[in-house]
Protein backbone atom coordinates (compact mmCIF):
# COMPACT_ATOMS: atom_id res chain seq x y z
CA UNK A 1 0.00 0.00 0.00
CA UNK A 2 1.24 3.68 -1.03
CA UNK A 3 2.42 5.87 2.02
CA UNK A 4 0.73 8.70 2.46
CA UNK A 5 0.68 11.85 4.57
CA UNK A 6 -2.21 14.87 4.15
CA UNK A 7 -1.22 18.65 4.66
CA UNK A 8 -4.56 20.62 6.23
CA UNK A 9 -4.71 24.30 7.01
CA UNK A 10 -5.98 26.37 9.45
CA UNK A 11 -7.32 28.90 6.83
CA UNK A 12 -7.36 29.15 2.74
CA UNK A 13 -4.21 30.13 1.23
CA UNK A 14 -2.04 29.24 4.07
CA UNK A 15 0.65 27.59 1.54
CA UNK A 16 -1.19 24.04 1.25
CA UNK A 17 -0.60 23.35 -2.73
CA UNK A 18 2.66 24.86 -2.48
CA UNK A 19 3.72 22.66 0.51
CA UNK A 20 2.32 19.61 -1.36
CA UNK A 21 4.31 20.54 -4.96
CA UNK A 22 7.32 20.59 -2.38
CA UNK A 23 6.64 17.39 -0.66
CA UNK A 24 6.17 15.63 -4.46
CA UNK A 25 9.25 17.15 -5.54
CA UNK A 26 10.97 15.75 -2.74
CA UNK A 27 10.15 12.34 -3.14
CA UNK A 28 10.84 11.99 -6.65
CA UNK A 29 13.93 13.20 -5.98
CA UNK A 30 14.65 10.19 -3.13
CA UNK A 31 13.30 7.80 -5.53
CA UNK A 32 10.18 7.51 -5.10
CA UNK A 33 7.46 7.21 -7.52
CA UNK A 34 4.90 10.15 -5.75
CA UNK A 35 1.14 11.39 -7.06
CA UNK A 36 -0.58 14.36 -5.46
CA UNK A 37 -4.37 14.00 -4.15
CA UNK A 38 -7.16 16.76 -3.58
CA UNK A 39 -10.57 14.63 -3.73
CA UNK A 40 -12.46 18.16 -4.29
CA UNK A 41 -10.79 21.54 -5.64
CA UNK A 42 -12.87 24.55 -6.23
CA UNK A 43 -10.93 26.47 -8.26
CA UNK A 44 -11.34 28.27 -12.13
CA UNK A 45 -8.17 27.49 -12.92
CA UNK A 46 -8.19 24.19 -14.85
CA UNK A 47 -6.39 21.70 -17.19
CA UNK A 48 -7.59 18.97 -19.97
CA UNK A 49 -5.34 15.60 -19.93
CA UNK A 50 -4.59 13.50 -22.68
CA UNK A 51 -8.18 11.86 -22.20
CA UNK A 52 -9.74 14.91 -22.94
CA UNK A 53 -10.81 15.34 -19.20
CA UNK A 54 -10.90 18.31 -16.92
CA UNK A 55 -8.96 18.68 -13.31
CA UNK A 56 -7.63 21.60 -11.32
CA UNK A 57 -4.46 23.10 -12.10
CA UNK A 58 -3.40 22.91 -8.41
CA UNK A 59 -2.99 18.91 -9.37
CA UNK A 60 -1.37 19.32 -12.42
CA UNK A 61 1.50 21.75 -11.06
CA UNK A 62 1.81 19.03 -8.46
CA UNK A 63 1.91 16.17 -10.86
CA UNK A 64 4.73 18.25 -12.62
CA UNK A 65 6.66 18.09 -9.34
CA UNK A 66 6.31 14.85 -9.04
CA UNK A 67 7.70 14.40 -12.57
CA UNK A 68 3.88 12.43 -13.55
CA UNK A 69 1.64 12.82 -15.86
CA UNK A 70 -1.71 14.51 -14.68
CA UNK A 71 -4.85 12.12 -14.45
CA UNK A 72 -8.43 13.52 -13.46
CA UNK A 73 -7.42 10.10 -10.22
CA UNK A 74 -5.44 12.74 -8.81
CA UNK A 75 -8.66 15.18 -8.59
CA UNK A 76 -11.83 13.49 -8.87
CA UNK A 77 -14.12 16.44 -8.02
CA UNK A 78 -13.69 19.72 -9.43
CA UNK A 79 -15.89 22.78 -8.12
CA UNK A 80 -16.30 25.74 -10.87
CA UNK A 81 -17.94 29.06 -9.37
CA UNK A 82 -20.11 30.53 -11.73
CA UNK A 83 -21.62 32.72 -9.53
CA UNK A 84 -21.83 33.67 -5.47
CA UNK A 85 -23.79 30.76 -4.44
CA UNK A 86 -23.62 28.28 -7.18
CA UNK A 87 -20.54 25.98 -9.37
CA UNK A 88 -20.26 23.64 -12.11
CA UNK A 89 -20.16 20.58 -11.13
CA UNK A 90 -17.01 18.26 -12.61
CA UNK A 91 -16.69 14.85 -11.36
CA UNK A 92 -13.81 12.23 -12.91
CA UNK A 93 -13.43 14.87 -15.73
CA UNK A 94 -16.76 15.46 -16.59
CA UNK A 95 -19.69 17.90 -15.98
CA UNK A 96 -22.30 15.96 -14.01
CA UNK A 97 -24.51 19.96 -14.21
CA UNK A 98 -24.63 23.35 -11.95
CA UNK A 99 -25.59 23.23 -8.26
CA UNK A 100 -26.08 25.98 -6.07
CA UNK A 101 -24.28 25.68 -2.65
CA UNK A 102 -26.89 23.67 -0.39
CA UNK A 103 -28.10 21.28 -2.87
CA UNK A 104 -24.15 20.52 -3.19
CA UNK A 105 -23.94 19.52 0.47
CA UNK A 106 -27.02 17.56 0.40
CA UNK A 107 -25.39 15.82 -2.29
CA UNK A 108 -21.61 15.55 -1.95
CA UNK A 109 -21.82 12.43 -0.11
CA UNK A 110 -22.73 10.48 -2.43
CA UNK A 111 -19.23 11.08 -4.42
CA UNK A 112 -17.12 9.33 -1.84
CA UNK A 113 -17.27 6.06 -3.97
CA UNK A 114 -15.61 8.19 -6.88
CA UNK A 115 -13.57 9.84 -4.45
CA UNK A 116 -12.04 6.45 -2.98
CA UNK A 117 -11.95 4.83 -6.48
CA UNK A 118 -9.59 7.26 -7.50
CA UNK A 119 -7.79 7.53 -4.55
CA UNK A 120 -7.26 3.03 -4.59
CA UNK A 121 -6.41 3.74 -8.82
CA UNK A 122 -3.19 6.11 -7.01
CA UNK A 123 -2.69 3.74 -4.49
CA UNK A 124 -1.84 0.45 -7.04
CA UNK A 125 0.65 3.05 -9.42
CA UNK A 126 2.58 4.77 -6.59
CA UNK A 127 4.57 4.71 -3.96
CA UNK A 128 3.62 8.08 -1.87
CA UNK A 129 0.58 9.94 -2.09
CA UNK A 130 0.91 13.63 -0.69
CA UNK A 131 -2.73 14.53 0.03
CA UNK A 132 -4.04 18.40 0.00
CA UNK A 133 -6.96 19.99 2.34
CA UNK A 134 -8.96 22.67 1.87
CA UNK A 135 -9.43 25.22 3.68
CA UNK A 136 -9.59 24.08 7.20
CA UNK A 137 -10.65 21.21 9.29
CA UNK A 138 -12.15 23.32 11.82
CA UNK A 139 -15.05 25.00 9.63
CA UNK A 140 -17.76 23.27 12.60
CA UNK A 141 -20.91 24.29 10.06
CA UNK A 142 -19.58 22.08 7.25
CA UNK A 143 -17.99 18.88 9.22
CA UNK A 144 -20.93 16.77 8.79
CA UNK A 145 -20.26 14.50 5.60
CA UNK A 146 -16.76 16.25 5.29
CA UNK A 147 -15.08 14.76 2.05
CA UNK A 148 -11.56 16.93 1.74
CA UNK A 149 -10.34 17.72 5.08
CA UNK A 150 -10.48 14.84 8.05
CA UNK A 151 -13.40 12.74 6.57
CA UNK A 152 -10.84 12.65 3.88
CA UNK A 153 -7.59 11.78 6.31
CA UNK A 154 -10.38 9.05 7.92
CA UNK A 155 -11.33 7.40 4.22
CA UNK A 156 -7.46 6.51 3.43
CA UNK A 157 -6.03 6.48 6.75
CA UNK A 158 -3.61 9.28 6.58
CA UNK A 159 -1.49 11.44 9.17
CA UNK A 160 -1.93 15.05 8.83
CA UNK A 161 0.47 18.27 9.08
CA UNK A 162 -1.72 21.04 9.75
CA UNK A 163 0.05 24.25 8.49
CA UNK A 164 -0.71 28.22 9.84
CA UNK A 165 0.18 30.97 8.09
CA UNK A 166 1.96 33.54 10.09
CA UNK A 167 1.94 36.56 7.39
CA UNK A 168 -1.33 37.30 8.33
CA UNK A 169 -1.05 37.11 11.83
CA UNK A 170 -2.17 34.93 14.60
CA UNK A 171 -0.37 31.63 13.95
CA UNK A 172 -0.37 30.21 16.89
CA UNK A 173 -4.02 31.21 17.45
CA UNK A 174 -4.92 29.96 14.26
CA UNK A 175 -3.35 26.10 14.89
CA UNK A 176 -4.27 25.94 18.83
CA UNK A 177 -7.95 27.23 17.91
CA UNK A 178 -8.07 24.74 14.81
CA UNK A 179 -7.11 21.72 17.01
CA UNK A 180 -9.44 23.11 19.84
CA UNK A 181 -12.28 22.69 17.52
CA UNK A 182 -11.20 19.52 16.43
CA UNK A 183 -12.95 15.99 17.95
CA UNK A 184 -10.35 14.00 19.56
CA UNK A 185 -9.69 11.21 17.11
CA UNK A 186 -9.23 14.13 14.72
CA UNK A 187 -6.86 15.80 16.52
CA UNK A 188 -5.07 12.12 17.20
CA UNK A 189 -4.29 12.28 13.08
CA UNK A 190 -2.33 15.84 13.61
CA UNK A 191 1.16 14.41 13.42
CA UNK A 192 2.98 17.55 13.06
CA UNK A 193 2.05 21.54 12.68
CA UNK A 194 4.15 23.67 10.11
CA UNK A 195 4.38 27.46 10.58
CA UNK A 196 4.59 28.99 7.31
CA UNK A 197 5.74 32.18 5.12
CA UNK A 198 7.65 33.26 8.38
CA UNK A 199 9.81 36.70 8.11
CA UNK A 200 12.59 37.73 10.17
CA UNK A 201 14.38 36.36 12.90
CA UNK A 202 13.60 32.97 14.04
CA UNK A 203 14.93 33.05 17.44
CA UNK A 204 12.60 35.69 17.98
CA UNK A 205 9.79 32.70 17.26
CA UNK A 206 11.19 30.12 19.44
CA UNK A 207 9.95 30.65 22.21
CA UNK A 208 6.21 30.97 20.92
CA UNK A 209 7.00 27.13 18.77
CA UNK A 210 7.71 25.78 22.54
CA UNK A 211 4.70 26.78 23.65
CA UNK A 212 2.26 26.19 20.84
CA UNK A 213 3.38 22.48 21.49
CA UNK A 214 3.04 22.39 25.12
CA UNK A 215 -0.30 23.79 24.58
CA UNK A 216 -1.03 21.63 21.69
CA UNK A 217 0.97 18.60 22.46
CA UNK A 218 2.02 18.44 18.93
CA UNK A 219 5.60 18.72 17.18
CA UNK A 220 6.17 21.74 15.11
CA UNK A 221 7.98 20.32 12.06
CA UNK A 222 9.06 23.02 10.43
CA UNK A 223 9.06 26.65 10.23
CA UNK A 224 8.92 27.38 6.65
CA UNK A 225 10.03 31.30 5.25
CA UNK A 226 7.88 33.22 3.03
CA UNK A 227 9.81 31.96 -0.28
CA UNK A 228 10.76 33.86 -3.33
CA UNK A 229 9.41 31.05 -5.58
CA UNK A 230 7.74 31.37 -8.74
CA UNK A 231 4.79 28.25 -9.11
CA UNK A 232 1.35 28.48 -10.87
CA UNK A 233 -1.50 29.24 -8.46
CA UNK A 234 -4.54 28.03 -8.86
CA UNK A 235 -7.53 30.84 -7.66
CA UNK A 236 -8.19 34.55 -7.18
CA UNK A 237 -6.22 34.28 -3.80
CA UNK A 238 -2.97 34.95 -5.48
CA UNK A 239 -1.06 37.71 -4.99
CA UNK A 240 0.31 38.26 -9.12
CA UNK A 241 -3.13 40.46 -9.61
CA UNK A 242 -1.09 42.70 -7.31
CA UNK A 243 2.40 42.48 -8.84
CA UNK A 244 3.86 44.97 -11.78
CA UNK A 245 7.20 46.08 -13.09
CA UNK A 246 7.67 49.59 -14.02
CA UNK A 247 11.14 48.92 -15.15
CA UNK A 248 9.35 46.29 -18.15
CA UNK A 249 10.11 47.79 -21.95
CA UNK A 250 6.45 46.24 -22.61
CA UNK A 251 3.42 47.18 -21.09
CA UNK A 252 1.39 43.93 -20.85
CA UNK A 253 -2.33 44.73 -19.18
CA UNK A 254 -4.71 42.02 -18.04
CA UNK A 255 -8.00 42.51 -17.59
CA UNK A 256 -8.89 40.96 -14.32
CA UNK A 257 -12.21 40.07 -15.25
CA UNK A 258 -14.53 38.63 -11.83
CA UNK A 259 -14.60 35.13 -12.35
CA UNK A 260 -11.58 34.92 -14.55
CA UNK A 261 -10.14 31.38 -14.81
CA UNK A 262 -6.77 30.09 -16.58
CA UNK A 263 -5.02 33.35 -15.78
CA UNK A 264 -1.74 30.63 -15.67
CA UNK A 265 -2.11 31.26 -19.61
CA UNK A 266 -0.24 34.54 -18.95
CA UNK A 267 2.34 33.28 -16.67
CA UNK A 268 4.90 33.40 -19.01
CA UNK A 269 5.58 36.91 -19.21
CA UNK A 270 5.84 37.05 -15.36
CA UNK A 271 9.54 35.44 -15.60
CA UNK A 272 10.65 37.65 -18.10
CA UNK A 273 12.03 41.22 -16.73
CA UNK A 274 11.84 43.14 -19.29
CA UNK A 275 7.67 42.52 -19.42
CA UNK A 276 5.76 44.38 -17.19
CA UNK A 277 2.69 41.95 -16.97
CA UNK A 278 -0.60 43.45 -15.10
CA UNK A 279 -3.37 43.45 -13.75
CA UNK A 280 -6.53 46.29 -14.15
CA UNK A 281 -9.68 46.53 -12.87
CA UNK A 282 -11.05 49.78 -13.98
CA UNK A 283 -10.48 52.39 -16.92
CA UNK A 284 -8.34 54.22 -14.87
CA UNK A 285 -5.61 51.97 -14.32
CA UNK A 286 -5.31 51.04 -17.98
CA UNK A 287 -3.64 53.52 -20.20
CA UNK A 288 -1.68 52.75 -23.19
CA UNK A 289 -0.11 49.28 -23.18
CA UNK A 290 1.36 47.36 -25.43
CA UNK A 291 -1.48 44.93 -25.33
CA UNK A 292 -4.17 44.08 -23.65
CA UNK A 293 -5.07 40.70 -22.36
CA UNK A 294 -8.69 39.26 -22.23
CA UNK A 295 -8.37 36.00 -20.41
CA UNK A 296 -10.94 33.17 -19.85
CA UNK A 297 -13.95 33.63 -17.72
CA UNK A 298 -16.35 31.41 -16.62
CA UNK A 299 -19.26 33.42 -16.90
CA UNK A 300 -18.61 35.32 -20.31
CA UNK A 301 -22.18 37.50 -20.01
CA UNK A 302 -21.91 38.65 -16.53
CA UNK A 303 -18.33 39.45 -17.07
CA UNK A 304 -18.92 41.53 -20.32
CA UNK A 305 -21.75 43.07 -18.63
CA UNK A 306 -19.06 44.16 -16.12
CA UNK A 307 -16.46 45.15 -18.59
CA UNK A 308 -19.52 47.93 -20.12
CA UNK A 309 -20.69 48.30 -16.74
CA UNK A 310 -17.43 50.00 -15.34
CA UNK A 311 -16.22 51.53 -18.37
CA UNK A 312 -13.14 49.27 -19.18
CA UNK A 313 -14.51 48.13 -22.73
CA UNK A 314 -15.04 51.63 -23.39
CA UNK A 315 -11.33 52.26 -22.43
CA UNK A 316 -10.14 49.23 -24.65
CA UNK A 317 -11.99 51.03 -27.53
CA UNK A 318 -9.76 53.63 -27.23
CA UNK A 319 -6.46 52.15 -26.47
CA UNK A 320 -6.92 50.04 -28.91
CA UNK A 321 -7.55 52.64 -31.47
CA UNK A 322 -4.31 54.67 -30.50
CA UNK A 323 -2.49 51.17 -31.10
CA UNK A 324 -2.72 48.81 -28.55
CA UNK A 325 -2.82 45.60 -29.34
CA UNK A 326 -5.71 43.11 -27.95
CA UNK A 327 -5.77 39.44 -27.83
CA UNK A 328 -8.55 37.46 -25.92
CA UNK A 329 -8.45 34.14 -24.76
CA UNK A 330 -11.77 31.54 -24.39
CA UNK A 331 -14.26 33.57 -22.84
CA UNK A 332 -12.65 36.73 -23.70
CA UNK A 333 -12.28 35.80 -27.26
CA UNK A 334 -15.68 35.35 -26.90
CA UNK A 335 -16.55 38.73 -25.97
CA UNK A 336 -14.53 40.34 -28.66
CA UNK A 337 -17.37 38.99 -31.04
CA UNK A 338 -20.29 40.68 -32.24
CA UNK A 339 -23.16 38.77 -30.32
CA UNK A 340 -23.32 36.17 -27.62
CA UNK A 341 -26.43 33.83 -27.34
CA UNK A 342 -27.40 31.91 -24.69
CA UNK A 343 -30.78 29.89 -25.44
CA UNK A 344 -30.22 27.07 -23.35
CA UNK A 345 -29.27 29.45 -20.61
CA UNK A 346 -25.68 27.74 -20.28
CA UNK A 347 -25.41 31.47 -17.98
CA UNK A 348 -28.21 33.84 -17.90
CA UNK A 349 -30.14 33.50 -21.28
CA UNK A 350 -30.87 35.42 -24.05
CA UNK A 351 -28.41 37.38 -26.34
CA UNK A 352 -25.71 40.11 -25.51
CA UNK A 353 -24.12 42.50 -28.24
CA UNK A 354 -20.32 41.58 -28.12
CA UNK A 355 -17.53 44.14 -28.08
CA UNK A 356 -17.68 44.64 -32.10
CA UNK A 357 -14.26 43.92 -32.55
CA UNK A 358 -13.75 40.69 -34.28
CA UNK A 359 -16.62 38.92 -37.12
CA UNK A 360 -17.57 36.31 -34.92
CA UNK A 361 -20.89 35.35 -33.02
CA UNK A 362 -20.59 32.35 -30.45
CA UNK A 363 -24.25 30.38 -29.14
CA UNK A 364 -23.32 28.81 -25.66
CA UNK A 365 -24.01 25.42 -25.63
CA UNK A 366 -24.38 22.73 -22.10
CA UNK A 367 -21.33 20.84 -24.21
CA UNK A 368 -18.25 21.57 -23.09
CA UNK A 369 -15.57 21.21 -25.72
CA UNK A 370 -11.97 19.59 -23.97
CA UNK A 371 -9.59 18.40 -25.33
CA UNK A 372 -5.27 19.25 -25.75
CA UNK A 373 -4.67 20.70 -29.25
CA UNK A 374 -1.27 21.10 -31.55
CA UNK A 375 -1.14 23.15 -34.72
CA UNK A 376 0.58 26.04 -36.39
CA UNK A 377 -0.80 29.98 -36.40
CA UNK A 378 -2.56 30.87 -39.11
CA UNK A 379 -1.86 33.99 -41.93
CA UNK A 380 -2.50 36.53 -39.25
CA UNK A 381 -3.18 40.04 -39.71
CA UNK A 382 -1.47 43.36 -38.43
CA UNK A 383 1.70 43.56 -35.44
CA UNK A 384 1.35 39.89 -35.14
CA UNK A 385 1.52 38.55 -38.75
CA UNK A 386 5.14 37.74 -37.30
CA UNK A 387 3.04 34.65 -35.77
CA UNK A 388 2.26 32.79 -39.07
CA UNK A 389 2.56 29.49 -39.42
CA UNK A 390 4.94 28.88 -35.92
CA UNK A 391 3.83 25.79 -34.69
CA UNK A 392 2.10 25.73 -31.14
CA UNK A 393 0.03 23.26 -28.76
CA UNK A 394 -2.19 24.03 -26.00
CA UNK A 395 -5.77 22.79 -24.37
CA UNK A 396 -9.37 23.70 -25.24
CA UNK A 397 -12.23 23.98 -22.58
CA UNK A 398 -15.09 26.13 -22.98
CA UNK A 399 -18.70 26.13 -23.31
CA UNK A 400 -20.13 27.24 -26.71
CA UNK A 401 -19.57 27.37 -30.73
CA UNK A 402 -17.96 30.43 -32.27
CA UNK A 403 -18.60 30.96 -36.19
CA UNK A 404 -16.56 33.34 -38.14
CA UNK A 405 -17.59 35.45 -40.87
CA UNK A 406 -14.64 34.80 -42.87
CA UNK A 407 -15.02 37.97 -45.60
CA UNK A 408 -14.37 39.80 -42.32
CA UNK A 409 -11.78 38.00 -40.78
CA UNK A 410 -8.93 35.35 -41.04
CA UNK A 411 -8.38 32.40 -38.48
CA UNK A 412 -5.59 32.05 -35.70
CA UNK A 413 -5.15 28.75 -35.84
CA UNK A 414 -5.08 25.47 -37.67
CA UNK A 415 -5.71 23.04 -34.83
CA UNK A 416 -3.72 19.40 -37.05
CA UNK A 417 -4.80 16.44 -35.34
CA UNK A 418 -7.02 13.49 -36.21
CA UNK A 419 -9.43 16.41 -38.25
CA UNK A 420 -8.35 19.83 -39.35
CA UNK A 421 -10.06 22.79 -38.35
CA UNK A 422 -9.37 26.56 -37.90
CA UNK A 423 -9.71 28.27 -34.19
CA UNK A 424 -10.03 31.90 -33.37
CA UNK A 425 -10.62 34.68 -35.44
CA UNK A 426 -7.96 38.20 -36.06
CA UNK A 427 -8.82 41.58 -38.07
CA UNK A 428 -6.26 44.00 -37.78
CA UNK A 429 -4.52 44.60 -34.61
CA UNK A 430 -7.18 41.99 -32.64
CA UNK A 431 -6.84 38.57 -32.29
CA UNK A 432 -9.03 35.83 -30.11
CA UNK A 433 -8.80 31.87 -29.60
CA UNK A 434 -9.69 29.08 -27.58
CA UNK A 435 -6.25 27.84 -27.39
CA UNK A 436 -5.10 27.87 -23.77
CA UNK A 437 -1.15 27.73 -23.30
CA UNK A 438 -0.84 29.34 -26.44
CA UNK A 439 2.15 31.52 -24.84
CA UNK A 440 3.63 28.52 -23.21
CA UNK A 441 5.72 28.27 -26.84
CA UNK A 442 8.47 29.66 -26.85
CA UNK A 443 7.89 30.48 -30.60
CA UNK A 444 5.12 31.95 -30.38
CA UNK A 445 6.05 34.42 -27.16
CA UNK A 446 9.56 35.63 -28.71
CA UNK A 447 8.12 36.25 -31.84
CA UNK A 448 5.33 37.98 -30.03
CA UNK A 449 7.32 40.29 -27.70
CA UNK A 450 10.03 40.97 -30.54
CA UNK A 451 7.45 42.46 -32.76
CA UNK A 452 5.86 44.63 -30.22
CA UNK A 453 9.25 45.58 -29.22
CA UNK A 454 10.08 46.15 -32.74
CA UNK A 455 7.00 48.35 -33.08
CA UNK A 456 8.47 50.91 -29.95
CA UNK A 457 11.47 51.01 -31.82
CA UNK A 458 13.81 49.33 -29.24
CA UNK A 459 15.55 45.66 -28.66
CA UNK A 460 14.89 43.31 -26.04
CA UNK A 461 17.76 40.97 -26.38
CA UNK A 462 18.05 37.89 -24.68
CA UNK A 463 13.89 37.57 -23.25
CA UNK A 464 15.00 34.30 -21.11
CA UNK A 465 18.25 31.78 -20.25
CA UNK A 466 15.16 29.05 -19.96
CA UNK A 467 12.36 27.37 -21.81
CA UNK A 468 9.16 28.00 -19.93
CA UNK A 469 9.94 24.04 -18.64
CA UNK A 470 13.00 24.66 -17.95
CA UNK A 471 12.16 27.75 -16.08
CA UNK A 472 9.24 25.50 -13.88
CA UNK A 473 11.66 22.59 -13.39
CA UNK A 474 14.29 25.39 -11.82
CA UNK A 475 11.33 26.31 -9.56
CA UNK A 476 10.45 23.15 -8.41
CA UNK A 477 14.00 22.76 -7.38
CA UNK A 478 14.28 26.05 -5.43
CA UNK A 479 10.96 24.92 -3.65
CA UNK A 480 12.44 21.11 -2.91
CA UNK A 481 15.67 22.49 -1.58
CA UNK A 482 13.95 25.34 0.56
CA UNK A 483 11.74 22.89 2.15
CA UNK A 484 14.53 20.26 3.05
CA UNK A 485 16.30 23.20 4.84
CA UNK A 486 12.94 23.82 6.66
CA UNK A 487 11.85 21.03 7.56
CA UNK A 488 12.38 18.07 9.55
CA UNK A 489 12.32 15.34 6.87
CA UNK A 490 13.20 12.93 8.68
CA UNK A 491 10.85 13.11 11.34
CA UNK A 492 7.89 13.67 8.09
CA UNK A 493 9.18 10.20 7.14
CA UNK A 494 8.83 8.52 10.57
CA UNK A 495 4.80 9.93 10.59
CA UNK A 496 4.91 8.00 6.98
CA UNK A 497 5.50 5.07 8.08
CA UNK A 498 2.75 4.76 10.84
CA UNK A 499 0.11 4.14 7.88
CA UNK A 500 -1.32 1.46 8.19
CA UNK A 501 0.14 0.36 11.57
Amino acid sequence: MAKNIMIQGTMSNAGKSLLVAGLCRIFRQDGFVTAPFKSQNMALNSFITEEGLEMGRAQVVQAEAAGVSPSVFMNPILLKPTNDTGSQVIVNGEVIGNMNARDYFTYKKELVPDILKAYQQLERQFERIVIEGAGSPAEINLKQDDIVNMGLAKLVDAPVLLVGDIDRGGVFAQLAGTVMLLEPKERARIQGMIINKFRGDQSILDPGVEMIQEITGIPVVGVVPYMQVDIEEEDSLTGRFAAENPAGLIDIAVIRLPRISNFTDFAVFEQMEQINLHYVTSAGQLGQPDMILLPGTKNTISDLKWLRQNGLEAAIYRAKERGSVVFGICGGYQMLGMHISDPEQVEEGGQLRGMGLLPVNTTLTREKTRSQVQGCLGKLTGVLECLSGIPFAGYEIHMGRTELDEMQGAAVAEIQQQTYRMDGCCKENVYGTYIHGIFDEEGVVKAMLASLAERKGITLGNLTQMTRKEYKESQYNLLADTLRKHLDMEKVYQIMEKVGK
